[in-house]
């Protein structure tokens, strides 16, 4: 059992909401964390996959408030979004007689119904979490390069071999095109579909080219743009946004677009192992999505994550901007052992004025890189945003 970061903001949640949705992509880990969660208190597991437990709750008026000392795990909620309306009358009679917190716990992938459906019959009740496979604060730093070539899915990172993994990951995108995709409502050919994602896989990190795309798929602007908004709703792809502080300078207004889970990106292009993976040419955006993934899962809930790129090439990876502070974070992020920054990093941050900056690099020590930067392992930057 590898612990999750998110248990104990999970564990808070569910003292503070009447009900907590715990969102992610198939497999993460979602039900392994809510199962641990309810072995400190009374609860009661419902798999809506099941067909028994979805007759359980034909009537859910009459079978829920027999079970209302426990916090219920309703699993696979997506499968029946018209429960919320129910959910939302107990929730208010709890609450009416001094019971209305830590209710109900339900787990889904994060797809366009599931949320429009809960914030439309919830709202003011439903607090919402995002559980993303493991990253590298969660893993240490023995076990990064290992996380880096299968990826954070629990079961591709613990496989017994890198041959498992890959058939794990491969087995993964064939049945999220082919069966879980189609369950969620979207009626997109699998191989198109299979297709956009490789190339987005090949451009990892790159600024989105929508026309580019568009073309190579024989498809219009707008269905590429339908594509790559159910992939991000499902939280298998990363839109990161560029940086929109005032500025006089001409920034770069188009988003780069990453595959967040780098196992998947290596599966789609079919690198098996280390040796292929550090001789191609996704190499260095590979690494740099693993890295953003891991920053932006260990800083503070609501920290706002963005890039930054200057018309005339300046450019910082990362800024991470917190809650409450006007001043973010720039870093840089270099996968080699000896780091060095080109001019654009410091032009940029003339541009931000960051209150940090920060060079994440392969290696396994601190040192300060040039005046007023830092140079440090990503899990060690990742413990310094879990406490920041």
């Amino acid at each position: 059992m590898i612990p999750r970061r998110l248990h104990s903001e999970l564990t808070t949640a569910l003292a503070d909401s009447p009900a907590v949705a715990l969102l992610g992509p198939r497999q993460v880990g979602k039900t392994t964390l809510a199962l641990e969660v309810a072995r400190t208190r009374p609860s009661m597991y419902l798999d809506l996959e099941s067909e028994g437990d979805r007759a359980k709750l034909s009537e859910p008026e009459l079978y829920l408030p027999q079970h209302a000392d426990k916090l219920v795990i309703l699993d696979e909620i997506q499968r029946a979004p018209q429960l919320f309306r129910s959910l939302r009358g107990m929730i208010d009679a709890g609450r009416r007689r001094g019971r209305g917190i830590g209710r109900f716990l339900m787990l889904g992938s994060a797809s366009i119904d599931l949320l429009r459906q809960s914030s439309e019959s919830l709202a003011g009740r439903i607090r919402y979490l995002e559980l993303a496979p493991l990253d590298a604060g969660e893993v240490g730093r023995r076990r990064t390069d290992t996380l880096w070539l299968r990826g954070g899915f629990p079961e591709s990172f613990l496989a017994a071999t890198d041959g498992q993994s890959l058939r794990w990951r491969t087995d993964f995108i064939r049945t999220y095109l082919e069966r879980d995709i189609p369950q969620l409502g979207p009626r997109i050919p699998a191989e198109t579909l299979r297709r956009f994602w490789t190339m987005l896989a090949h451009q990892q990190g790159g600024l989105l080219n929508a026309a580019a795309l568009a073309r190579s798929l024989a498809v219009d602007g707008k269905t590429v743009a339908g594509y790559l908004d159910l992939l991000v709703d499902l939280l298998l792809v990363r839109r990161l946004a560029p940086w929109h502080g005032n500025t006089r300078k001409r920034l770069v207004k188009s988003p780069k677009v990453y595959v967040r889970d780098s196992g998947l990106v290596h599966a789609l292009l079919g690198v098996a192992d280390r040796e292929a993976l550090l001789a191609h040419p996704v190499a260095g955006g590979s690494w740099e999505g693993l890295a953003i993934e891991s920053l932006i899962a260990a800083a503070p809930d609501g920290t706002e994550a963005f890039f930054v790129r200057t018309a005339a090439g300046a450019e910082i990876d990362l800024l991470l901007r917190f809650p409450g502070r006007r001043k973010p974070w720039a870093i840089e992020i270099k996968r080699g052992l000896a780091p060095r920054l080109e001019r654009g990093f410091h032009f940029a941050s003339e541009t931000v004025a960051p209150e940090r900056r920060l060079v994440v690099y392969g290696g396994t020590e601190r040192f300060p890189l040039a005046e007023g930067i830092e140079a440090l392992p990503l899990t060690e930057l990742c413990a310094d945003l879990a406490s920041a």
